[in-house]
């Protein structure tokens, strides 16, 4: 029954057109069929001979992986990290997300889980129903999208060393003897043909003068990467499901073509490869860089493989699509614009640490290596300010140099309104303080976002005191992922515990809130918006709220105000980074790292005295936790406020950055008249009072002056 109600919820995300599109890829899966010849797949007339020598001396195609480097990367640390990882991989020993290292012993089963201990179905592909199995597919699918194997290329370039070409190559014939094209979790989605076709032909290349690669097996190998990009195009992603995996599929497409232009088709699947990519990169980075599927994690991820294509056919042409270099840029203009010189990254939305071509070992993409290595490859200098080097920029190995003459940050990063994205960030100091007034996520499904509507964020001295709590899981915790997808785990307000959209399945929502922004005003640190969520409640309610943060005062105000009908249980919510600890004083919580005081909280309400709450490492209700990787999880304070009450009212969370000696908030109070709202309180610049006038209009917000 469960899954039927997905199924349900799934086709009322769908248009007309999708439905038809979905029914005939089913009809014709279920349709006899045979495997391609190779001169289907390749061409009638090609001489593999002259296609590996052709390879081997990279004619018409671009190099990404080859001897060029070697000399300028041996005894450096890159070179170190690679060798050291490529070692792990000889011994068989990975590690993928927040599980434990797993050792696969002498030969490697590609079907098997040994984490969960599971062994995924020899079965056609279509037929495997990776939602609903026991364990875990992003742990088997991590593994078979064989990133590891460029670590091998990457290890015998720098030391000629047989041993890692010899593993390199046993892998892809266990590999493709093992995983025949459609059958097996490994080929479940083009998008993980592209991503693995990807890792596969890069090495290729690193590997391309070693004795090992013969033309029998060159031949092999060319063969299932062609049939890789086959799928990539014939069942790349499209409708509600064209978001990261469409440009994943487009990119190991792309990669297939350039890498092996002998192909017959390799001509036509670079054109539409190209095409569609320079199409999806206008829609999936917006216009001030911010991804449109409100996920940072996937917001790098597909910048690196719009950074991977262009890049590539830089090195092949000479120039790139203005169209691709443009979106990579102006998302790495937007992400430096947040971190700025010191701030944490954003962590809002499903991030599954996924990587366009793993040059490096390094566990996760982190916001500033992705910005480092656009720095090396595009030469942005914002990005090149604000991002740090990866080992696979000098794999690269473009413009790492240009660091040497990158902006000194003598002008600071500071406030904007990113009005696409949906993001206010306002800085004053060391202290940066985000709203999201922008939608759930992308497409109907907004299958990355987090019900996290109008969620405030605040860091001090570069390092995080109230943020989001992170992912935690995909499918090896479903009762984790649903309660961190959800409203009650974000720092935004909830009603009745619900949340603000509507879940239907794992990666969708089925009814999505919608927000409004009434008011931005950037230089007195002021935003003013709303959202429609819970006016589906059978007493609907709207939920709006403000944020006053002037930048020359220490405390930021946050008011929220729920209007409607009935009698509801309204909530704020304040996720605390694990390294903090959290106190009850008086009308709130005192928060403390490492013993001394680093932020004040304290709380009122229009309808009497709110109720403090606090969780930490709650398993009944999955709150109180925070998520530094995927499937793991670290218990972490999670305070605010409750009040039961009739609308309207308003509820107030006053958040002051303080230290041992300085004075707290006290003599909170919110009055809610017929036309206004009155914020009054006291700390160490005086007494305050803030009147607030609703209106529906985008007007300037009017605030009695400090008294």
């Amino acid at each position: 029954m469960q899954r039927l109600t997905w199924y349900a919820h799934r086709l009322r995300a769908m248009e007309a057109a999708e439905i038809a599109w979905r029914v005939h890829r089913v009809v014709g899966r279920c349709l006899p069929s045979r495997p391609l010849t190779d001169t289907q797949l390749v061409g009638p007339d090609l001489d593999w001979r002259g296609a590996l020598e052709r390879f081997r001396v990279a004619e018409g195609r671009p190099v990404l992986l080859g001897p060029e480097r070697i000399d300028a990367l041996t005894g450096t640390e890159p070179a170190a990290v690679t060798l050291a990882a490529a070692d792990r991989v000889l011994e068989h020993r990975f590690t993928f997300f927040g599980y434990p290292e797993a050792a696969l012993g002498p030969e490697i089963d590609w079907n098997h889980d040994p984490v969960g201990g599971i062994e995924w179905p020899n079965l056609p592909s279509h037929r495997i129903d990776h939602r609903t199995a026991p364990g875990d597919p992003k742990w088997i699918w991590e593994l078979n999208r064989l990133q590891h194997l460029p670590w091998l290329a990457q290890a015998w370039l720098l030391t000629h060393d047989d041993r890692y070409a010899a593993e390199a190559f046993d892998q892809l014939d266990s590999w493709i003897a093992g995983n025949p094209p459609g059958r097996g979790i490994a080929w479940r989605g083009a998008f993980e043909a592209g991503i693995r076709a990807i890792s596969v032909a890069v090495a290729l290349q690193g590997l391309r003068y070693s004795p090992r690669l013969t033309v029998a097996r060159f031949r092999t190998v060319v063969c299932m990467l062609a049939e890789s990009a086959r799928r990539c195009w014939a069942e790349r992603s499209l409708y509600s499901s064209s978001n990261n995996h469409l440009i994943g599929e487009l990119a190991g497409l792309a990669t297939v073509a350039l890498l092996l232009p002998d192909l017959r088709p390799s001509p036509r699947w670079e054109r539409d490869a190209v095409t569609a990519l320079c199409a999806e990169a206008d829609r999936q980075i917006l216009p001030d860089g911010g991804g449109a599927e409100q996920a940072v994690g996937y917001q790098v991820f597909t910048a690196e493989l719009l950074l991977l294509v262009a890049e590539m056919l830089r090195r092949r042409d000479s120039y790139a699509p203005v169209l691709l270099t443009n979106a990579v840029t102006r998302s790495a203009r937007y992400l430096a614009a947040v971190v700025g010189d010191h701030d944490p990254a954003p962590r809002y939305g499903d991030d599954d640490e996924g990587f366009a071509l793993r040059l490096d070992p390094y566990p996760v993409r982190t916001v500033r290596d992705h910005l480092g290595l656009v720095g090396a490859v595009l030469g942005t200098p914002e990005a090149i300010r604000a991002g740090t080097l990866p080992p696979a920029a000098a794999w690269l190995a473009l413009r790492t140099e240009a660091r040497a003459d990158a902006p000194t940050g003598s002008e600071p990063f500071g406030s904007f309104h990113a009005r696409d994205g949906g993001l206010v960030v306002l800085r004053s100091g060391r202290r940066r303080i985000t709203m999201d007034v922008g939608p759930l996520g992308y497409l109907s499904i907004a299958a990355h976002g987090h019900a996290d509507a109008l969620a405030v964020t605040l860091s001090a001295d570069g390092r995080e005191l109230v943020g989001h709590p992170g992912v935690t899981s995909y499918y090896g915790h479903p009762d984790w992922r649903a309660a961190h997808r959800g409203t009650r785990a974000h720092p935004t307000a909830s009603v009745d515990g619900l949340d603000q959209s509507v879940i239907g399945g794992a990666f969708l929502w089925r009814q999505h809130a919608r927000v409004r922004t009434h008011s931005v005003d950037i230089a007195s640190g002021f935003v003013d918006a709303e959202h429609d969520g819970y006016l589906r409640l059978d007493e609907p309610v709207v939920h709006r709220r403000w944020l006053i943060a002037p930048p020359d005062r220490a405390t930021a105000v946050v008011v929220d105000v729920f209007t409607g009908t009935g009698h509801h249980e309204f909530r704020t919510a304040w996720p605390l980074h694990p390294s903090l600890d959290a106190r009850p004083v008086g009308c709130g919580h005192l928060v403390l790292r490492d013993g001394a005081p680093v932020l004040q909280l304290a709380y009122a309400a229009s309808s009497g005295d709110p109720i403090r709450s606090e969780i930490r490492g709650d398993t009944d209700t999955n709150l109180g936790w925070w998520s530094h990787r995927l499937e793991s999880r670290v218990p972490a304070w999670l305070v605010g406020s409750v009040v039961h009450a009739t609308p309207p009212v308003a509820l107030v969370t006053t958040l002051t950055p303080c230290g041992a000696d300085e004075p707290v908030v006290s003599g909170l109070a919110v009055e809610l008249h017929d036309a206004a709202i009155t914020v009054r309180w006291h700390d160490g610049d005086g007494t305050h009072v803030h009147t607030l006038l609703p209106s529906n209009d985008p007007v300037p917000h009017n605030l009695i002056p400090t008294i």
